[in-house]
């Protein structure tokens, strides 16, 4: 009796003792799984690179077709999806080119074949580092040897500074070996894959197709949000808008400006006074009706003469201020005004006093509005009607006037041919240097020796270096060509020459007659150019401490 109720203590202890050994291993286990996660997360960690947030492929690269699992051999994949394939996918792709005939090694490449597009895919990604890839298009054939694929693609320099997409298209030619082995024996210069070029085709009353506005960027539908950045390469549509009908030209409101000693001054002055003129347009909800012939100044002229008949839209984004606002080209209002003004009686208010404000002619009924300006300076100045106190009603929609596409395209071309890794001076000499009374030290500061100098301290040797300079002898920097890889806008010209896309499709724009490369254009790309780069050395801030209007005027600058 008195036994078994000892034999039940010592049972009860020995299961007491073995539970807490099972609770003692389950804590250690559990502390050990605790003590590998942080060690894996701790080696992980550093070498992990999130997605851009700002250019996300779920708001630019995702299709607007219904989602489905099947496969869909019209959609191609992006760089993410090649760089993350898994083994399974890469192996499928070998043995399906693995089962194609390849006993002739050096027919003809079949461009849409899958490992023909993957091998160019990868060499782009390798050969051009330092790019963010977002969008591959599909290859096409290249020349007519079958040896060459054509292919397209978005990227973004991976340092920049400005947030926008380029777009590129470049000639592969490519060898296929044994088991249909596929390898790229060279890839073009920038934008020699033209059968890649894709050209713009907006389909009207098509709401279920993408939409691309005028900067070539992807228009997200009403219940999409997605941020719209601007892209640089796509084919420009500038084509001059018309009115479709009598019944819409009738229905309309129009203000044009005429007269005034605005032509002919600099591009500067130009620019003040036509934004002056659309933000008055926009106030007062009409059309403006615009001259797209410009008088440029002799400041930008090789003839060093004020020069007519330049086009608008060898200057500025014509597409994205027609697709922005409502304009018209002033030659073809007036013969649409002659053609209905009498069947319409469409009504003509003349206003002949710039001191006449917007508001005072917010309740004109009259179809047009005329704003006539005399012959007698500066009172028949265009910006004269922004002054005052429309100054507070009117504002300039400067985001509506964009450098020319085709000039900013010869931007981008530049900026890759340097990789888009390299550092920018901008020198300002020419009459400014001359005249010491006002610039005293600006000669000084900007020689090459005292440039030397200034720069050691701020630029590694070695580097690539793009001057921005208006003194037209480059050679004048040669002996910075000593410690840095020095480059000019002229070094480029053949992205303008005779045989270049911006020759020929400013031909074509201008009747067929040949567009003479300018200086306003030149400076337009100088700039473009030099706020691309990684390092950027200004003359007035940076090289020398004269002032930039001149001695004393340090404090107007800023």
């Amino acid at each position: 009796m008195n036994g078994r109720p000892l034999l039940s203590r010592s049972g009860s202890f020995r299961a007491d003792k073995l539970g807490q050994s099972v609770v003692q291993l389950v804590g250690s286990l559990c502390f050990a799984l605790f003590v590998l996660g942080v060690l894996s997360f701790t080696f992980i960690a550093p070498t992990f690179h999130p997605d851009d947030p700002l250019l996300h492929p779920s708001s630019f690269l995702t299709s607007t077709s219904p989602a489905t699992f099947h496969s869909d051999d019209s959609v191609l994949r992006t760089g993410e999806d090649f760089l993350n394939a898994s083994s399974t996918d890469e192996d499928t792709f070998i043995s399906s080119a693995a089962t194609g005939d390849c006993d002739d090694e050096g027919g003809p490449v079949d461009c849409k074949n899958p490992e023909v597009y993957h091998v160019m895919m990868h060499a782009a990604i390798e050969t051009f580092r330092n790019s963010h890839f977002y969008r591959f298009g599909k290859p096409v054939p290249g020349a007519g040897d079958g040896r060459s694929c054509d292919m397209a693609w978005r990227f973004r320099p991976k340092d920049a500074k400005r947030v926008a997409f380029y777009k590129d298209y470049r000639r592969f030619e490519l060898a296929r070996g044994p088991y249909c082995i596929y390898s790229v024996v060279k890839i073009g210069d920038y934008h020699t894959g033209v059968n890649a070029r894709k050209k713009k085709n907006k389909l009207k009353g098509d709401s279920s197709a993408d939409a691309w506005d005028a900067a070539g960027d992807l228009v997200p539908k009403k219940s999409e949000k997605t941020l719209i950045v601007p892209a640089v390469g796509d084919a420009v549509s500038d084509t001059l808008p018309v009115v479709e009908s009598e019944g819409k030209f009738g229905a309309g409101k129009y203000l044009i400006y005429t007269g005034g000693g605005d032509r002919c001054k600099s591009m500067n002055h130009y620019l003040w006074s036509f934004l002056c003129a659309l933000g008055e347009a926009q106030y007062l909800n009409r059309t403006l009706v615009m001259d797209l012939s410009i008088c440029l100044n002799s400041m930008y002229t090789s003839t060093n003469q004020d020069e007519e008949g330049k086009d608008f839209r060898f200057y500025f984004d014509f597409e994205h201020l027609r697709d922005s606002a409502s304009v018209l080209d002033e030659s073809q209002f007036w013969k649409d005004w002659f053609l209905w003004e009498k069947t319409d009686q469409l009504g003509l208010h003349l206003v002949e006093n710039f001191e006449v404000t917007p508001m005072k002619l917010a309740e004109v009924k009259d179809a047009l509005i005329m704003r006539k300006l005399g012959a007698v300076e500066p009172d028949n100045y265009w910006y004269r009607v922004c002054e005052g106190e429309t100054e507070s009603a009117i504002q300039r929609p400067w985001h509506l006037v964009r450098k020319s596409r085709r000039l900013m395209d010869i931007v981008s071309g530049i900026a890759l041919r340097m990789n888009w890794d390299f550092h920018a001076v901008h020198v300002v000499r020419g009459e400014k240097a001359r005249n010491a009374e006002l610039w005293p030290n600006l000669a000084r500061d900007t020689s090459p020796e005292a440039l030397l100098s200034t720069l050691s301290d701020k630029i590694d040797d070695g580097r690539h270096l793009y001057i921005a300079t208006n003194e037209p002898d480059t050679s004048f920097f040669d002996p910075l060509k000593d410690k840095y890889t020095v480059h000019f806008l002229d070094d480029f010209k053949d992205l303008w020459g005779e045989n270049s896309e911006w020759y020929m499709e400013t031909q074509s724009l201008n009747n067929g007659i040949p567009v003479e490369f300018d200086g306003y254009m030149r400076v337009e790309i100088d700039t473009e150019v030099f706020l691309r780069g990684k390092k950027q050395i200004e003359t007035f801030n940076d090289l020398t401490s004269d002032c930039k209007d001149g001695i004393n005027t340090c404090h107007m600058d800023s």
